[in-house]
């Protein structure tokens, strides 16, 4: 077991480490990220505002938000490591007070200030500190339900996308997206920090305070029949393809709806629409995962996608898009979960905090090249349907890397 999973766990029986402690856990990590993840999307709702205020293109705009993801990602391989020596308490109080930094620097209003703000400080500094570690964490706590508690700290993201849209939209429009930025500063800190503080206690004996490192094992010599780096290789290419296309609507949702004749507070609420579905649905494609693995849970859940993306290709009405949003939601939601599951179902957990990390990096720059490419496309062309025509190519190709390896599976099964 990991160092920092003493606190949660009290005498875990032989047959399962889960307990009621490791539903505590998770439901504390949810609690976090569903503040945490806030930050990331002040600039999906503010991005034509922002665009308006400081008259530059919605690509460059875009690709401060695209920092964020790659940040995240990056900073994630790092934390993981770090995070197995400090502590995850320790990495996540620091991802806090980085969040709320990066928002006040991105206030100040200089293109450099934007990209330092979500890139290095909301992104490398901050999630990259929060998310992946808590991950790892939550994942060595569970074994039976591990699809399910991973899909249920996963959905902090959004819980984030219900809750908070509509009110940046609100806090824009009335008090200027730079006032809301620095406001969303104070509640990042206000809220989310105690919890870490409290919550999250290192254990004793957790590594880094003094015991000796455990020998870590090294992977089977085949995995599904391939080398572990070769699969992972897969793994990792199959994220960006499904994650380019995932980026689109959620980067651009907003603007799409102003673009249209909709209007900005419609699109808040389509966002909140789309986000909420995927709360909703993430569960279910959690408890899916845990019956019939990671690998066919990405499978299922990019078919959904793939679909969804395409929709927006053909759909304008204000009914329509609210449709095509839930359904793209339920699609959506449980790829990235999924994902960790597979790396769990396929790999020794001792190798977690760096193969996790690794493939949420591949996955969230997928996002950061969607949300740009998606803005620099639009900057082209003036509209976004070539954007969300890029998305259904990048899709099918998920489709046929998932799909191989699935293949695989009912071959090889899966190596625990």
């Amino acid at each position: 077991m990991p160092d920092d999973a003493g606190p949660f766990l009290a005498n875990p029986q032989p047959a399962s480490i889960e307990s009621r402690a490791s539903w505590m856990a998770a439901g504390v990590t949810l609690a976090i990220l569903s503040v945490a993840y806030g930050s990331t999307l002040l600039i999906v709702v503010g991005l034509r505002a922002i665009e308006l205020d400081l008259g530059v293109s919605r690509s460059i705009l875009a690709l401060a938000g695209a920092l964020t993801w790659i940040g995240t990602g990056l900073g994630g391989i790092v934390m993981g490591w770090l995070a197995d020596r400090i502590g995850v308490r320790n990495s996540v109080l620091m991802g806090i007070v980085m969040v709320a930094l990066g928002l006040a620097l991105s206030s100040t209003g200089h293109v450099w200030a934007l990209y330092i703000g979500h890139g290095v400080l909301i992104g490398f500094l901050g999630m990259g500190a929060i998310y992946p570690p808590l991950v790892i964490y939550v994942s060595r706590l569970f074994d039976r339900r591990r699809g399910t508690a991973i899909a249920l700290i996963s959905s902090g993201q959004y819980v984030a996308g219900v809750i908070w849209p509509t009110a940046f939209e609100r806090l824009i429009a009335g008090s200027g997206w730079r006032v809301t930025y620095l406001g969303y500063a104070g509640v990042i800190l206000l809220g989310a920090l105690p919890l870490a503080a409290l919550f999250l206690r290192p254990t004793p004996g957790a590594f880094g305070a003094g015991t000796k490192r455990v020998a870590i094992p090294v992977s089977r010599a085949r995995v599904l029949g391939l080398r572990p780096n070769a699969v992972q290789a897969i793994i990792c290419a199959a994220s960006v393809c499904c994650c380019v296309p995932m980026a689109i609507p959620q980067a651009h949702l907003v603007a799409f709806c102003g673009d249209i004749g909709l209007g900005a507070a419609t699109g808040a609420m389509m966002l909140s629409v789309l986000l909420g579905c995927a709360f909703i649905s993430r569960q279910f494609w959690g408890a899916f995962a845990d019956r019939h693995g990671g690998l066919k849970t990405v499978l299922a859940g990019s078919a959904f996608q793939a679909v969804s993306i395409g929709a927006f290709l053909l759909i304008q009405n204000e009914a329509g898009l609210f449709v095509v949003a839930a359904g793209y939601g339920f699609g959506f939601s449980g790829i990235i979960p999924a994902y960790v599951v597979s790396i769990r179902d396929l790999f020794p957990s001792a190798e977690a905090s760096w193969r996790i990390p690794l493939v949420l990096f591949t996955a969230m720059s997928g996002m950061a090249f969607g949300s740009w490419f998606a803005g620099r496309i639009y900057d082209h062309f003036g509209f976004y349907a070539p954007a969300f025509g890029s998305g259904v190519v990048f899709n099918l190709a998920n489709l046929a890397l998932v799909g191989f390896l699935v293949m695989r599976q009912s071959r090889w099964g899966r190596l625990r």
